[in-house]
């Protein structure tokens, strides 16, 4: 086994191989950015090494610099955990000649499979179903186009070298094709150092069910059965888990047999994910291999009850696989949700900043958190978003998604936007609770899942109000009165006066909505007026997570909790966040008109399509922005003149900058 192993990667899988490597008493090596001096797999690791800007091609793409820091520091072995240089044929090839071991697939099966375009040709030779496309070289943009007409539409754009939903486009149409083509080449050169692309047929209402593989140098290859990554949006993954409710145990036999099949035709070794775009009636195409450990490895580890990290360490050790296929078992279903900081209200726009306060359930046998960064570390703008990934296993589905919903309970990000309100509406969506959900499910209903409530549950505001009063009694007593006799009049934070009775008034605003209660008592009890409705509370008990209450002829029970200066509560599966507010809160002026049109978040401008003084139509694209990891393109607010144009292609700005100005027509 290694003794010292370089992780050339960052983040929560960095943080992942370091756990492993830790448990088999491999020393680790972590490799930085200046974005990423502080950062957690940095502080995790034995040792740490810079390597350059914060930007990917600066630092974690330079596999030059990555190489002569494993060399400096001794390591006997490169992990290049998943993105970055983990499926780079050439980086693999200059590791080997080095004298140090990749942990991954060889670079000959890598070129073999690291294209989707060789990949696709591959699998046609030896039988494996495909679906009708174009992976020629030639990618000129004319033949490209003539290609796609030959194949027909609904048709994918899809970056050859690359994945995890980074260039890839859906085209309905021949009129739409060119723009799409332009948009897909470019993101997939920043995002992979590569523009080519191929071409395929688009199956509607598919599903997205890949096989886990592992191979090791002596030849063997077996399969840890499959998960399904149906839930998706814009071709992310957003919902993984195993075993898949679609597959009968015929179709899963198939499907593994195909898998293992395909990595011994090209002599693969170490982990390898053998994806499947699966018809509504079972049928099966082949749509890529990706020669890395997978982001959603996680639900394979938790129903097999193995360590795919340390499977990869032993194999690229020279050892043989662990087990044989028919000891492989599974137990119980896994699912997984990533965290992002991200807005889904505004098209789930990424975010970046300082988190203030990050709460994650606790972790047990059933419940396990794979994060990157801890309350106070900041969301880089240079890096996908993710804050944590949550995996939960129990013994089937339904019991795995109840876990999972408790789970997302205890979630809570403050500082960026996070998505976790959305995952929990979506677990509970009809199509994911009864298991069926496709891949283009989420991009065709999205408002669906998005939407919001309009009206705020009276079991909330009582509840919230009540634990304000309680939080207000205490904070008064703990501060004016700790020495004083407790059983004191003067000690009592319940707006008593002489002459009249008490009266205190509870304010907080929802979703822009403000809402007043009157409240007379104290210490559990209380009589409160909620918009013309009297309501009598006994025994109101706030243990920081939970309100317990009495009120005639019912009991209370409201899952409450601070979330920094606000109140979440949680009603019928639904997280309401409720803003305490004063009583001389103001209205604040709108930023701006209509007509301006700003970054929404720090990024870098790549592209100006529009000049000065040139006439718009509504929805037309005015300018073109790169930030974390993704193209976001900025459009015309309505018909009319550009009347003011300060964005340059290549400078970097930073949020809610004014980039154009639009005059209407």
């Amino acid at each position: 086994m290694f003794r010292k192993v370089l992780i050339a990667n960052r983040g929560e899988i960095a943080c992942r191989v370091i756990r492993s490597c830790r448990r088999l008493g491999i020393a680790t090596v972590a490799v930085y950015s200046d974005a990423d001096a502080n950062a957690q797999h940095v502080l995790q690791a034995d040792e740490a090494v810079y390597i350059g800007g914060s930007r990917p091609a600066e630092s974690y793409l330079r596999g030059d610099v990555i190489l002569a820091a494993a060399q400096q520091v001794g390591a006997e072995a490169i992990h290049p955990g998943y993105g970055f240089l983990s499926e780079n044929a050439d980086f693999a090839d200059a590791v080997e000649r080095a004298g140090l071991v990749f942990i991954g697939p060889n670079a000959a099966s890598m070129r073999k499979m690291g294209s989707k375009a060789g990949a696709k040709n591959l699998m046609q030779e030896h039988t494996v179903p495909v679906v009708p496309g174009y992976t020629g070289e030639d990618q000129d943009a004319a033949l490209l186009h003539r290609e796609a007409d030959r194949i027909g539409y609904p048709l994918m754009i899809k970056a050859a070298h690359g994945g995890g939903g980074k260039g890839m486009r859906i085209v309905r149409a021949s009129s739409e094709f060119a723009t799409n083509l332009e948009s897909c080449q470019r993101e997939a050169k920043n995002a992979f150092g590569r523009e080519r692309v191929l071409l395929e047929r688009y199956i509607e209402t598919p599903r997205h069910i890949e096989i886990q593989i592992f191979g090791d140098s002596h030849g063997d290859v077996i399969h840890l059965n499959e998960r399904e990554c149906s839930a998706q949006r814009r071709y992310q993954k957003v919902i993984e888990e195993s075993p898949s409710p679609f597959l009968t145990p015929e179709l899963r036999a198939q499907m593994g047999s195909a898998a293992v099949a395909a990595g011994k035709a090209i002599d693969y070794c170490n982990a390898g994910t053998v994806e499947f775009i699966v018809g509504p009636r079972g049928d099966f195409y082949f749509m890529e291999i990706n020669t890395r450990l997978q982001v959603e490895h996680p639900v394979t580890e938790l129903v097999t009850g193995l360590d795919l990290v340390e499977w990869q360490l032993r194999i690229a050790a020279g050892e043989r696989l662990p087990l044989l296929q028919q000891q492989i078992t599974t137990r119980g279903h896994a699912i997984e949700v990533r965290l992002y900081a991200e807005d889904p209200e505004q098209g789930f726009l990424p975010g970046s900043g300082r988190i203030t306060q990050l709460n994650l359930p606790k972790t047990d046998a059933h419940v396990r958190i794979d994060g990157g960064v801890i309350e106070g570390d900041t969301v880089s703008i240079f890096y996908d978003p993710m804050i944590a990934k949550l995996i939960v296993h129990d013994v089937d589905r339904p019991a795995a998604l109840r876990r999972l919903a408790r789970a997302l309970e205890a979630c809570d990000v403050l500082g960026p936007k996070s998505n976790i309100d959305f995952l929990e509406q979506l677990i509970r969506h009809p199509s994911v609770v009864d298991a069926t959900i496709d891949t283009g499910y989420l991009d065709r209903h999205l408002d669906e899942v998005l939407a919001t409530p309009t009206e705020l549950p009276e079991s909330a505001m009582i509840a919230v109000a009540c634990a304000e009063l309680l939080a207000e009694e205490a904070a008064a007593i703990s501060a004016a009165h700790a020495d004083a006799d407790s059983f004191s009049p003067w000690g009592r934070a319940d707006a008593w006066r002489l002459g009249h009775a008490g009266k205190r008034v509870v304010r907080f605003e929802w979703r822009g909505l403000r809402f007043v209660l009157f409240a007379h008592g104290s210490n559990g009890r209380y009589a409160l007026d909620i918009g013309g409705r009297h309501v009598e509370v006994e025994h109101a008990l706030h243990d920081g997570e939970w309100l317990n209450a009495r009120m005639p002829g019912t009991a209370l029970r409201v899952r409450v909790r601070r979330s920094g200066d606000d109140w979440l509560a949680f009603v019928a599966g639904r997280r309401y966040r409720l803003h305490p507010s004063s009583p001389f809160a103001f209205e604040t002026a709108a930023a701006h008109g209509a007509e301006a049109v700003k970054s929404p978040m720090p990024g870098r401008i790549i592209a100006v399509k529009v000049a000065l003084d040139a006439a718009v139509e509504a929805n037309q694209e005015l300018v073109i922005m790169e930030a974390m990891k993704m193209e976001i393109t900025l459009r015309a607010p309505h018909a009319g003149r550009v009347v003011d144009l300060r964005a340059t292609a290549g400078e970097f700005v930073e949020a809610d900058v004014l980039l154009a100005k639009v005059e209407a027509a």
